[in-house]
């Protein structure tokens, strides 16, 4: 008779910069799967090699590192390992990033804002099911399917303020835009707060990672 699943060994890789959040997660995997063999990594780059390595058959990803994003690298890991299921275990907003991570190869996005009962629920997921679809990634899919568009939040900016955004992502400063658009730096000014608002942020550094994601791929 075969054994229930989470009798199984099962190799995971906790990627995260944190070691609380590694540890976390690893105490809460080994309450779902006793029998788990967890490998651990802090480093973007390691990731690809761990997976080449190790056998690993489920992956819990954080999306963003020191060293970058973890997207891109997901095309990477999946063709190392096709079968891999892959959770990512972000602090960055499920709603503005979910669908990018699940378009690039991810199983499931689970915010770190999730309650206990939440991550077990989607560590169970990915076992039994091979995927985690949240709430909030469910009412994505509805939306996308029903506007393309919607999903993508430069999708908010006219021309001018992605041209703009798109000028502060490569290092410009308001000065040099203005110079370089023949426009007054005020106007400029103007401009990064009407972009900061419809995007919900309030810095530099999160409009380049919104830029990286949505608009290089």
């Amino acid at each position: 008779m075969e054994l229930p699943i989470e009798n199984k060994e099962i190799v995971f890789l906790l990627a995260d910069d944190h070691s609380i959040v590694r540890q976390g997660m690893a105490l809460t995997i080994n309450e779902i799967v006793p029998n788990a063999k967890i490998y651990q990594t802090s480093s973007l780059q390691q990731i690809v090699e761990e997976v080449q390595v190790k056998g690993i058959e489920i992956a819990i990803i954080d999306a963003h590192f020191p060293g970058g994003n973890s997207l891109h690298i997901l095309p990477q890991i999946k063709s190392v390992n096709p079968d891999i299921k892959i959770l990512i275990f972000s602090g960055l907003e499920e709603d503005l990033y979910a669908l990018k991570y699940i378009n690039a190869g991810a199983n499931g996005y689970l915010s770190k804002l999730s309650e206990e009962e939440e991550v077990k629920w989607a560590i169970r997921s990915i076992i039994h099911k091979g995927k985690y679809v949240s709430a909030v990634v469910q009412n994505l899919l509805v939306q996308f399917a029903n506007d393309p568009n919607a999903i993508n939040p430069l999708s908010h900016l006219t021309k001018r303020e992605l041209q703009i955004a798109e000028m502060y992502a490569e290092g410009y400063g308001n000065l040099e835009i203005a110079n370089h658009l023949d426009i007054k730096q005020n106007t400029v000014s103007t401009i990064k707060k009407n972009i900061f608002d419809k995007l919900k942020i309030e810095n530099l550094v999160e409009l380049i990672d919104l830029i990286k994601t949505h608009h290089k791929i």
